[in-house]
């Protein structure tokens, strides 16, 4: 690549691609491209050549067979068609984006299938939903989310549940957006993110936006305040958790409709890869290696560890990240490392500030399989199209929700020790836009991605890349917060489950697995409360405190953090010792199959929410 060349832009209107990101004559290429000449460097230095990863030219109907797999809707096509109820209980919970997203793909699927003459059962799709909303098959009750209903249903009269309403998308959603209690500054969480668009794709707020009126919207995004909790990737069950993955699948596409952007999930060919060692080698293999040392850990040991050499120098060195270690010292410190540094006889007071950075931005790019991961890497990269900030974020926060556990637990120890950089700019002289200049090559411009690219859209890449990876260290603590609306949907997934299991006379045997401190109340398994605990009142567990069970009126203003703070003062004599900070209020069954619930969570809101759920205190597992 030629430096000098690469840095002339082109004609500004050429690179006016929406009003989602800043000017691009307020960010200097130049860190950027230096990075490229750095990184080509140092592959120069090592001689060797990395067998490149093959994405996959997909054949006609595959991605859409892929994306209904990792939808969890793989059933509506195939030689299962039919077979599984879940799936009607999946579909009956999805919004009206969400569905004409999964139509789309089963029309192409199903399309596919008969080219090819398959012998598969093969749906209409207009069946699959007509199925699912059948009035004498119904398995969604008065609950359902209105932005699922019918326009019939609509204008009927609206029944009174007596049970907790999940609203997931409601009438509200067709108000005009100045009616909505949320600022454009508000990260709305509550309302399917499709929906918001669909509501304002044509409206005067969202031509506004795409005309340009995203360079002006600050970039101070927040999260209203939730009176149910704050939901965070890790607070839920693992069945839980995969449910959402699903739902976020189908919401990101749905969004990515409804904006008019393609949304396809890339394929790599698969290629052989080092089974051990510490550069070059899959996170998952990295990981089972390490918890054999360390167990129950999930970030690579070797990570952590340059991270931890770099702060311990001072993080206030300038140019940390930007300036590279010496090609040569590096490459020789790399093979010390993969011999020595399980042995534990790796001298780290040989590795200097610089050497520490340049050997983590290596194992970040040496990674057999990108970190953003091959299906989604084009999704991050392309986010930069959507028209407005807001929109990008939201797209952003499904991406994270989207990656396996390995990548984006070690996503987050990357993007905070990059913000802790970043608060040392004074010294250090690397700014948020600094640091997202020399930090996007190394995550984007993975071995097999982009290589051959012209000058024109390499600058594009660069600018754009570098803005997305800016928004992720930027609102990292977004990122991470699962929606509103995705647990509401989840909630309701497992409240029509639960009534079906109840109804096979299952609901006993689930419950008693739930259950804590049952011994009295042995015959009263079909009453989730205790019989007596008054209305108002909640009974909760501590089996790890010296205060194991206690009766808690509910107020307006209680929070789960006074609860934890009610049985914490209650001390005695053998039981353990332990810290505010190491034990939360977790909600368990009902809607839910376990939540750990936010310091400002206001009980009653919840409760109303789930009234069969049982609350218990408990250390948060690692």
């Amino acid at each position: 690549m030629n430096h000098d060349n690469s840095k002339k832009t082109p004609d500004g209107a050429s690179f006016d691609r929406s009003g989602s990101q800043d000017s691009l004559d307020e960010l200097s290429l130049d860190d950027y491209f230096k990075e490229i000449e750095n990184i080509h460097e140092t592959r120069r230095n090592n001689h060797e050549e990395r067998e490149a990863l093959v994405v996959k030219e997909p054949d006609e109907g595959e991605l859409e067979e892929e994306w209904l797999k990792e939808a969890g809707l793989s059933n509506l096509f195939g030689e299962s068609t039919g077979d599984s109820q879940e799936s009607m209980v999946f579909l009956s919970t999805l919004t009206r984006t969400q569905k004409a997203a999964v139509e789309k793909r089963v029309e192409t699927v199903t399309q596919t299938l008969r080219k090819k003459n398959k012998h598969h059962q093969i749906p209409d799709v207009r069946d699959i939903f007509r199925l699912q909303s059948d009035p004498k098959e119904k398995v969604c009750d008065e609950n359902e989310p209105s932005a699922v209903r019918t326009t019939e249903s609509r204008s009927g009269t609206q029944d009174e549940t007596k049970g907790p309403k999940f609203s997931v998308g409601t009438n509200e959603q067709k108000t005009p957006p100045q009616d909505m209690p949320f600022s454009e500054t508000d990260l709305n969480l509550e309302i399917p993110f499709a929906e918001q668009a669909a509501n304002t794709k044509d409206s005067s707020v969202g031509k506004m936006c795409k005309a340009g009126g995203g360079d002006t919207l600050p970039l101070n995004f927040r999260l209203p305040k939730d009176k149910t909790g704050t939901t965070k990737i890790g607070d839920l069950a693992p069945q839980d958790m995969k449910k959402v993955c699903s739902l976020a699948l189908i919401e990101l596409t749905a969004l990515y409709d409804v904006l008019g952007t393609e949304f396809k999930q890339q394929k790599a060919a698969k290629i052989k890869t080092k089974d051990s060692g510490l550069f070059g080698v899959p996170l998952s293999v990295l990981l089972e290696q390490d918890q054999k040392k360390v167990p129950g850990t999930k970030i690579p040991l070797i990570f952590q560890k340059l991270i931890s050499q770099i702060e311990e120098a001072t993080l206030e060195t300038e140019g940390l990240l930007r300036i590279p270690g010496v090609a040569t010292r590096v490459k020789t410190l790399c093979q010390e490392l993969e011999a020595k540094f399980y042995e534990g006889t790796f001298n780290w007071e040989n590795v200097k500030q610089h050497d520490a950075a340049s050997l983590l931005k290596l194992f970040i790019r040496e990674l057999p399989q990108p970190l953003l991961t091959v299906e989604y890497l084009k999704a991050f990269q392309d986010v930069q199209n959507l028209p407005t900030k807001k929109q990008q974020l939201q797209a952003l926060n499904l991406l994270v929700i989207l990656l396996p556990e390995a990548n984006r637990d070690t996503l987050k120890v990357l993007l905070e020790f990059l913000q802790r950089v970043i608060d040392h700019r004074d010294k250090n002289k690397m700014t948020l836009n600094n640091v997202a200049m020399v930090m996007a090559p190394n995550l984007f411009t993975f071995h097999g991605f982009g290589s051959k690219t012209i000058e024109q859209s390499e600058f594009v890449m660069a600018a754009g890349t570098a803005n997305v990876m800016r928004f992720m260290i930027q609102h990292q603590k977004l990122l991470w917060t699962i929606p509103k609306f995705l647990v509401n949907q989840v909630r309701k997934q497992n409240a029509e489950s639960q009534k079906k299991e109840k109804k096979d006379k299952a609901m006993k045997k689930l419950l008693k697995k739930m259950a804590y401190d049952r011994e009295k109340h042995e015959k009263q398994d079909k009453v989730p409360n205790d019989a007596d605990v008054p209305q108002g009142v909640i009974r909760v567990q501590a089996p790890h405190l010296s205060k194991v069970s206690m009766a808690i009126q509910l107020t307006e203003e209680l929070k789960a953090s006074d609860i934890v703070a009610r049985f914490l003062s209650q001390k005695s004599g053998n039981v353990q010792t332990l810290k505010k900070e190491e034990v939360f209020l977790y909600e368990i069954g009902g809607n839910i199959g376990e939540r750990c619930l936010d310091d400002d969570t206001y009980m009653k809101d919840l409760y109303q929410l789930n009234p069969n759920a049982e609350w218990v205190i408990k250390p948060k597992q690692s």
